[in-house]
């Protein structure tokens, strides 16, 4: 059977409430991870996810800017969240999806620090949170290679590692999210993990994939100038089921949209 796994980073999901009501109603994705989620847990807007379908929710909010939820019309396991980074901060959710067949399939859900906007350690206190939360990630996707188990890791991680992710590689190789510590880092934890990247299976390099633009812009379409944050990875198991990938541009165009839009993945299992 297929399952269909969505990531969108919302940037306030009260504040966007319908733009994700609609996404789910016209893409209908079994398994949505939504990331900087903006609330607590008692004021996530549960029941209207769930007249709409998504009846099972792991939610882990945050007060600040932070915050990941999973929203699913599969019944989710118990969910657990790993303190990546050490800061307590809500950045990581996982919780494992049954199928109708009986599978099951782990999905995570993160939201790696921006990193501020100085890349050095030594001078930025959040690039330097940044570098920790990967680091700490690395360490975890190196204890996931060889398992059997199918797994997905999916959400805004923050890091754009390919020329071809961002507008302009060489303009961007000094600017935190395409840092060449940033790039073979993300990489490493990717290849640690035997995890495949499903985008670029499927959209392989050169042909340029972005998936956030900055409200900085004027005209974010006229100059596009983005960058692909979002990513979705699935486990050796899985990598074989890869089918079609679909990135909404067209929600970054929406009445008071998020900067990043949603990226669906679809598997045939």
């Amino acid at each position: 059977m297929p399952l269909s796994v969505a990531t969108w980073n919302i940037n306030s999901v009260r504040l966007r409430l319908k733009l994700v009501l609609d996404y789910l109603e016209r893409a209908r994705p079994h398994v949505l991870c939504l990331q900087e989620t903006k609330c607590l847990d008692d004021l996530f807007p549960r029941s209207a996810f769930r007249d709409i379908g998504y009846a099972h929710q792991a939610i882990r909010g945050d007060k600040g800017y932070n915050g990941v939820a999973i929203l699913s019309r599969l019944p989710l396991g118990e969910p657990s969240c790993l303190p990546f980074g050490r800061k307590g901060d809500a950045r990581h959710i996982a919780a494992e999806a049954t199928l109708e067949s009986g599978a099951r399939v782990t999905v995570h859900n993160f939201y790696v620090p921006a990193g501020g906007d100085i890349a050095n350690p030594e001078l930025n206190v959040k690039f330097a949170h940044k570098l920790g939360f990967l680091k700490d990630m690395r360490e975890w996707s190196i204890e996931q290679a060889g398992r059997s188990c199918a797994a997905v890791v999916t959400g805004d991680l923050n890091v754009a590692p390919y020329e071809s992710d961002v507008w302009s590689h060489k303009q961007l190789l000094d600017v935190v999210s395409h840092t060449p510590v940033e790039t073979e880092t993300l990489e490493d934890i990717r290849r640690c993990g035997e995890w495949t990247d499903a985008v670029r299976h499927r959209i392989p390099e050169p042909e340029r994939v972005y998936t956030w633009w900055s409200y900085r812009a004027l005209d974010w379409m006229a100059s596009n100038r983005g960058r692909r944050l979002d990513h979705i990875w699935v486990s050796a198991p899985l990598a074989g089921a890869i089918g079609e990938v679909m990135i909404e541009t067209a929600a970054r165009g929406l009445e008071r949209p998020s900067d990043h839009v949603p990226v669906l993945l679809s598997l045939n299992l």
